[in-house]
């Protein structure tokens, strides 16, 4: 293993280890909420498309304010303070449960909020890598951070729906708190001595949200990563508001099962995000943006053929080849973008792209749960994966088709 690995910097393995008891919690709380909703409050589609849309609708209501707020903060004091906020929020999920009032508004109102949280310390965390270990280290470290997200995608779901099945669904939402909990510990940990961000008291919000739009748009590469994770997610949230209906009560699946079936998904991104570098080495860190989603993503139209009994096993198998193409699209595409901006624009930057692309979830669950009900589960199904495949050619029918690898300077901004 070569000395400058990040496998040898310390505080990276800080932030790796806590990043990774964040996404296990995480993970095991997006099957562990949602089963809660449908299992022991009954919820409706349109009701678990409310769910969903809640946990994701911060980013498109600030989003776009908390990239300068970002720009302006230590973004390590940022990121502990969203993690200990999540716990707490998280925790009173148990005990209303156990004080005998929970209720499906708690859990909206709880999705919310922990949503809020999540808009700072995803922020402030795409925007710390750069500081932390340098432009140089990338993508390695995004490639390890996204395997924590893939191990967590896969052992989340399964812990999560085992929980559920041995200690109850409302007890069970003890594992996403514990795990921000891990994670907030861990960042306490690191040592190295973040700057202060230049502070210009004088500067209005509007304008400093606007030159962060300017910024994404003017690129037509970056335009181009931006419309094709939007579409993907727009479509995924209206997948992700039925998919525990059409697991639990289409196929017949209980909860164990169902949290197996959704893990099989990070096995492919676990494999994609060890071999990532070399892939993209081989390809090259751009072609791979493209061609990897485009020869991955359309496995997905095998999910709405499943069917109870042996044909359930085409999700986990198409699970397994998108979930390798997702994480390989993911880490050559945050490399990209942390690539070409320059560091007093990463907060605006990322906080721009997140409310674009994740603004689209929240639209996408209330889309998939008014679908649900209208036209049916399986149908929404369709639809869903339909959306979500076609994506990739935003990338494929773009500048980066011409592109072999990652530009090495920050792009200048006029």
């Amino acid at each position: 293993m070569r000395r400058d690995s990040l496998f040898f910097h310390a505080d990276f393995r800080r932030l790796w280890a806590g990043d990774t008891a964040s996404q296990v919690g995480a993970f095991a709380g997006h099957t562990v909420i949602p089963l809660l909703a449908a299992t022991v409050l009954a919820a409706t589609p349109f009701q678990m498309g409310l769910l969903t849309a809640a946990e994701t609708i911060a980013f498109l209501i600030i989003g776009l304010p908390a990239g300068v707020w970002v720009d302006r903060m230590r973004r390590r004091v940022l990121m502990l303070r969203a993690d200990f906020v999540r716990a707490a929020l998280l925790f009173t999920v148990p005990l209303a449960w156990w004080a005998g009032v929970l209720s499906l508004t708690q859990l909206i109102v709880v999705a919310t909020l922990v949503g809020v949280a999540t808009v700072f310390f995803d922020v402030a965390y795409q925007s710390y890598l750069p500081s932390l270990v340098g432009r140089e280290h990338l993508l390695e470290g995004n490639a390890k951070l996204q395997a924590s997200q893939s191990v967590a995608f896969l052992t989340g779901p399964g812990i999560g729906g085992g929980l559920v099945q041995l200690a109850g669904a409302a007890n069970a939402v003890l594992m996403t708190g514990v795990g921000f909990l891990t994670s907030a510990l861990c960042l306490l940990r690191i040592r190295t001595v973040e700057e202060v961000p230049e502070r210009n008291e004088g500067a209005r919000l509007l304008p400093q949200i606007a030159e962060g739009l300017r910024f994404v748009f003017k690129d037509p590469a970056l335009r181009s990563i931006v419309a094709c994770t939007g579409t993907c997610n727009l479509f995924n949230g209206a997948f992700t508001a039925v998919q525990i209906l059409f697991l639990n009560r289409t196929l017949g699946l209980p909860p164990a099962a169902v949290g197996i079936v959704l893990a099989i998904g990070g096995v492919g991104g676990i494999v994609g995000a060890v071999f990532a570098g070399r892939i993209t080495a081989r390809l090259g860190q751009a072609r791979s943006i493209w061609l990897v989603p485009l020869l991955t993503w359309p496995l997905q139209l095998l999910i709405p053929l499943a069917e109870p009994g042996w044909m359930v096993a085409l999700i986990p198998g198409a699970l397994l080849f998108t979930g390798f193409g997702i994480i390989i699209y993911n880490v050559a595409q945050v490399s990209y973008r942390q690539a070409v901006c320059p560091d007093r624009l990463l907060g605006r930057m990322n906080a721009s792209v997140r409310f674009i692309v994740w603004g689209m979830l929240p639209l996408g669950g209330l889309l998939g749960g008014a679908l649900g009900e209208t036209i049916g589960i399986r149908a929404t199904v369709w639809f869903a994966i339909i959306g979500e495949s076609a994506a990739v050619l935003w990338v494929v029918f773009s500048p980066i088709r011409k592109l072999r690898d990652l530009p090495k300077e920050p792009i200048t901004v006029g």
